[in-house]
């Protein structure tokens, strides 16, 4: 009889079974999966754990795939709003009359050294330092592969949603200097550092067994992510919509790339281990 593969600590986070799919909608997803996996050609099913590996990559571009999808649906709904002036993007101009109304040198300057940590060049290597020592510690190269596919995913939603919309930014009057010259929606620092910041909680997740550890990681990441947000407004770098849009769609992306992991993992559990193994 097969025996089953060795439980790592990539299945668990606390006393939470990744591998056990408790909602219906999780049930059903990993239902569709294994239905795919059965009808996979007689080499893929030979091959073992990699075939499994593999078809989470297939559910991820999927996943992917309709986060895009989504994405155009919801910048096309927000441009028409903007030119409607209606929903909530009539927040965007108040919100932003009063950061101006709270700044002053001092804050200026701390806030904008804060942001530079989410930008093109500050983000990578916060999280390329970050994925280096979770690789150190664990010894496994899951964290470079669900960072660099999380990185991947929020740069191409990132660039679609800017060309899609072409939204202008908050006048140059109302923006604290240096300037930025990209379109305004979504905000990129926000998206970028929500998929990275909650991929990254999420393998500290997985490698942490205290409580006040895993409780801290959390705090921390919801602080930094949504004072990276609020500091694009503050700045007058971006409206509050182009926000609000960079927080839902990045924990949307981050969440369907640790989905598509704990797809991985499930399915590496049903294979036989390997002879020897």
């Amino acid at each position: 009889m097969p025996t089953p593969a060795p439980r790592t600590s990539e299945e668990t986070i606390g006393t939470r079974d990744l591998t056990s799919w408790r909602s219906r909608l999780g049930r059903g997803l990993l239902a569709l999966v294994a239905w795919v996996a059965r009808r996979l050609p007689e080499p893929l099913h030979r091959a073992g754990r990699w075939s499994m590996a593999n078809l989470a990559v297939v559910v991820l571009t999927v996943l992917a795939g309709a986060t895009m999808v989504g994405l155009t649906a919801i910048t096309h709904t927000v441009q028409e709003s903007v030119a409607d002036e209606d929903g909530i993007t009539v927040l965007d101009q108040p919100v932003l009359d009063a950061a101006v109304d709270l700044r002053t040198p001092g804050l200026d300057a701390a806030v904008t050294a804060f942001t530079d940590v989410g930008g093109p060049v500050g983000m990578p290597v916060l999280a390329g330092s970050a994925v280096a020592v979770l690789v150190a510690v664990r010894r496994r190269w899951t964290p470079v592969v669900l960072t660099l596919v999380a990185g991947a995913g929020s740069l191409a939603m990132t660039t679609v949603g800017k060309g899609w919309v072409g939204r202008i930014r908050p006048p140059a009057e109302l923006a604290v200097p240096p300037l930025e010259t990209s379109p305004s929606f979504p905000s990129g620092h926000t998206l970028n550092a929500t998929v990275l910041t909650v991929v990254i909680v999420y393998l500290v997740l997985l490698r942490t067994t205290a409580t006040w550890q895993r409780v801290l990681a959390v705090t921390v990441g919801v602080l930094f992510v949504v004072a990276m947000g609020l500091s694009r407004v503050f700045l007058g770098h971006h409206w509050l919509t182009d926000v609000l849009a960079g927080w839902s769609l990045g924990l949307a992306w981050a969440l369907a790339v640790i989905t598509a992991h704990r797809l991985w993992v499930t399915l590496r559990r049903r294979e036989p281990a390997a002879d020897g193994a």
